[in-house]
């Protein structure tokens, strides 16, 4: 005879508020000096190099052109250019 759980039924626990992997992709970026472009909440786009990030913002490192120190709330999406 199977045992019955008397015990309330448990649903899934939520996803993790992180996952670490954000740091993982980021980390990479950076030692590898991969170009990226990267879209902001406004539309802009603008490209370069990540040189350093931490929990709030990243560095945008351009050749050229005046480095960005970019707010990750302002961020859309990151998307590493083919070489």
């Amino acid at each position: 005879m199977p045992f019955a759980d008397s015990s309330p039924q448990k649903g899934k626990s939520p996803p993790p508020e992180s996952t670490n992997e954000e740091v993982a992709h980021l980390k990479l970026l950076v030692e590898k000096k991969r170009p990226v472009s990267i879209k902001l909440v406004d539309g802009e786009v603008v490209s370069g190099w990540i040189e350093y990030y931490d929990r709030n913002m990243l560095r945008l490192t351009r050749e050229g052109k005046p480095n960005l120190f970019i707010f990750k709330h302002q961020i859309a999406y990151v998307a590493e250019e083919s070489t």
